[in-house]
C-alpha cells in the first residue's frame, strides 16, 4: 500500500497492547487483510501507469521499484488470508469500488502531482492502518506492519518536489491545493468503506477506543498530513 515511510500518532493511541477482547479470530481481521490486499494491487497498477509520466528514466525506475514492492506486499496478505481459510480474490473484490473511486477522483495530471500522491496519499492510508495495528494481536500486527514497511525509495520524491516548489511559487500553490484534495478524498473514501462493512468498522472501533475516539483518530491523520506537506515544502 505504501512505499512511503508512515508518520503515525500511535503513541497517543495506545500503549501497544491489543485492545481488550480483540482476538486473532475477529472477523474484521479478514476484512482488514482483504482491504489491504486490494490496495496493494491497485497501487501496483497505478504506479506502473504513472511511471510513464516521469520526464526522466530515474523516476520511471524508482516508480517501478515501488510497484514491485506492492506486489510483494500483496503476496504476504494473500498468504495470510489463505492461512485463515479465506480466498483473497472474492474477499478483496468487495473493496474495489471505494478504492477505484478514490483513484479516479485523484488521478494526477502531471508528474509532480503523481509524486505528491505517491508520497502523501498512500502514507495517509498507512497511518490509518498502523494506528489500528498498534492494538491488534501481535501475529496480526506483524502482517500489517510488514505490508506497510518502508521500502526505502521515498527520498527521490521529497528531493524532486522540494526542488520544483522552491523554483516556482505557482507550483507550490498548485501542489499544496492538490495535497489538501488528497486528504479530503482519502478521509471520505475511508468513511464510505467503514459504512459498508460492519465487521471492519467493529474492528476499527475496538482498536481506536470506540466511536467517541474517532474524531481524534482523524485529527491525528490530519496532523501527520501537515507534517508531510512541510517535508515537501508545501506548508
Amino acid at each position: 500500500m505504501s512505499s512511503m515511510q508512515p508518520v503515525t500518532g500511535s503513541g497517543e493511541l495506545s500503549s501497544g497492547g491489543s485492545a481488550p477482547g480483540l482476538t486473532a479470530d475477529h472477523p474484521g481481521i479478514d476484512e482488514l487483510f482483504a482491504l489491504l490486499a486490494y490496495g496493494e494491487v491497485a497501487a501496483f497498477y497505478r504506479l506502473t501507469e504513472e511511471a510513464r509520466m516521469s520526464p526522466h528514466l530515474s523516476g520511471r525506475i524508482s516508480m517501478a521499484r515501488m510497484a514491485a514492492a506492492e506486489m510483494g506486499h500483496f503476496e504476504l496478505l494473500r498468504d495470510a488470508l489463505e492461512r485463515r481459510g479465506v480466498d483473497v480474490v472474492p474477499a478483496m473484490s468487495r473493496y474495489a469500488s471505494a478504492l477505484e473511486n478514490y483513484h479516479r477522483l485523484t488521478t494526477p495530471s502531471t508528474w509532480l502531482e503523481a509524486l505528491v500522491k505517491t508520497y502523501v496519499g498512500d502514507a495517509l492510508a498507512a497511518d490509518f492502518y498502523l494506528e489500528i495495528a498498534d492494538v491488534l494481536p501481535p501475529e496480526i500486527a506483524e502482517v500489517v506492519r510488514g505490508v506497510l514497511a518502508e521500502t526505502g525509495h521515498s527520498q527521490f520524491v521529497v528531493d524532486e518536489v522540494r526542488a520544483a516548489v522552491a523554483a516556482s511559487e505557482m507550483q507550490r500553490s498548485r501542489l499544496a491545493l492538490w495535497s489538501r484534495r488528497l486528504l479530503g478524498e482519502a478521509i471520505t473514501q475511508a468513511q464510505y468503506v467503514l459504512a459498508d462493512q460492519d465487521d471492519l468498522v467493529d474492528l476499527v472501533l475496538a482498536s481506536t477506543g470506540g466511536l467517541g475516539q474517532m474524531a481524534g483518530f482523524f485529527e491525528r491523520l490530519q496532523r501527520t498530513h501537515a507534517d508531510r506537506m512541510a517535508e515537501l515544502g508545501l506548508s
